[in-house]
């Protein structure tokens, strides 16, 4: 259990760290002259400062995790990861709900689903808590 615990940490790790990377660099891309954005839809400058700052912050979440996959502390990174990805499956389906983003179909649903499905390994292959040294 403890195994595929650490192995979940470390494949979303290294997702967070490629997807946090991908922003970045379209925000970095997308302020250039004459550059034609690389995400699927279109956004200000107010928009690609916030995909940037998305970017950093799953970057270091991705660090964290992977650093947890190494069995230091993966305890709390691991339920404070679930917690991440509840809450952002809450603002999918959120804004599925009130319809602001009806040009998306059902993709807020089907990417609500996953994180959930996500959140739930996290806190299922959680590994038990050790024995606390007297």
């Amino acid at each position: 259990m403890k195994r595929s615990y650490l192995f979940l940490c470390w494949t979303c790790g290294v997702g967070f760290l490629l997807i946090g990377l991908w922003l970045c660099f379209a925000a970095l891309q997308s302020r250039g002259p004459d550059a034609a954005s690389i995400l699927p839809f279109p956004l200000g400058p107010q928009g690609y400062y916030f995909v940037a700052f998305s970017g950093c912050a799953l970057i270091a979440w991705g660090g964290c995790l992977v650093g947890a996959a190494r069995g230091h502390g993966s305890r709390a990174i691991g339920t404070a990861t679930a917690v991440g990805l509840v809450l952002a499956a809450l603002f999918r389906m959120l804004f599925w709900f009130l319809g602001d983003l009806a040009w998306m179909g059902n993709v807020l649903r089907a990417e609500a689903a996953v994180l959930l499905l996500l959140a739930l390994a996290f806190v299922w292959l959680r590994p038990a808590r050790a024995a606390e040294p007297l």
